[in-house]
């Protein structure tokens, strides 16, 4: 049976968003060990930008955008990528890259909370259930000893959760705000301006700065990884996927990015993967898909 290339692109796209995505923990978590946080997602999301950039102008894609969306999309830059994905970068130098896969992945749960208070948007029955699931699946994860007594993991933990409060706000401010329609260049803009926050919060940082032929090998290959594979080929793949199947199975990242996280950690940097961990995992990830289930609002994932 002859398969049609409009299926090969769409088995490919789900590939980069589960196993890319699923992999920038890993690869933060490499180019951390030898880089400053900051400076790591700084040069991320800058040359991601200016890629996107090129691209767009390949396409003959309209890049200009007015002052209302420029502010708008420093706003959500500053949200989803300065602080919502540097200071990701910034705890992974404590905590090892699945856990704190895992631990975003309660972002629906957060997000849901939000909702709620901000929105004073009605949660089902089914959403309830979640939110307990949720609450127990991440009490199951924070609560191991052979985890937390590591220095700094319970500041590394905190700063992440903070962090998944600023995505959340961030995924409601974007539903509302005048942002550029085309999301290839809204993603172009909103990169660019939390790359450049994150430079100067580098330099305010004192973080040092070094030319890539002074980094090691695998460090290269790391900021290889998140600059065209997680920033560029994934996001282009997951703007696809929403064109051609339902968000429901878009969605479904979710689920596949922290397991891919858990088994990457573990196999190539050794990282402890405990039966708590698992049984947190299982229960946390049903807590998200009762969230998820009949839910129209899809929020942004945070740590890509």
């Amino acid at each position: 049976m002859r398969v049609s290339r409009k299926t090969v692109s769409i088995i490919l796209a789900f590939f980069a968003i589960y196993v890319i995505w699923g992999s920038t923990y890993l690869l933060n978590k490499i180019a951390v060990t030898q880089l400053p946080p900051f400076k790591i997602a700084a040069i991320r999301f800058t040359m991601a930008s200016i890629i996107i950039f090129i691209i767009a102008k390949v396409l003959k894609i309209d890049i200009s955008i007015t002052k209302n969306q420029l502010k708008n999309t420093v706003v959500a830059g500053f949200l989803f990528l300065t602080f919502g994905n540097g200071v990701v970068v910034w705890a992974l130098k404590y905590v090892d890259s699945g856990f704190a896969a895992l631990e975003i992945s309660a972002q629906p749960l957060v997000v849901l909370i939000l909702m709620r208070i901000l929105q004073k948007k009605k949660i089902s029955a089914m959403s309830y259930i979640g939110v307990v699931l949720g609450f127990i699946g991440i009490y199951l994860l924070v609560s191991q000893k052979q985890l937390i007594s590591q220095d700094n993991q319970i500041i590394g933990m905190i700063m992440i959760f903070v962090c998944m409060i600023s995505w959340g706000y961030g995924s409601l401010f974007v539903g509302k705000a005048d942002l550029p329609k085309n999301s290839f260049v809204n993603t172009a803009y909103q990169m660019l301006s939390g790359g450049v926050m994150l430079i100067i919060l580098s330099f305010c940082f004192g973080e040092t700065w070094s030319l890539p032929t002074q980094w090691h090998t695998d460090v290269q290959w790391a900021l290889f990884g998140l600059i065209v594979f997680g920033s560029t080929i994934a996001f282009t793949a997951f703007n696809y996927l929403l064109k051609e199947v339902s968000p429901e199975k878009v969605a479904t990242n979710t689920y596949v990015n922290p397991i891919i996280a858990l088994i990457l950690g573990w196999y190539i940097l050794n990282e402890q993967i405990t039966a708590q961990s698992v049984i947190a995992a299982i229960v946390l990830l049903t807590g998200v898909y009762f969230i998820n289930t009949k839910r129209k609002f899809k929020p942004r994932s945070i740590g890509r």
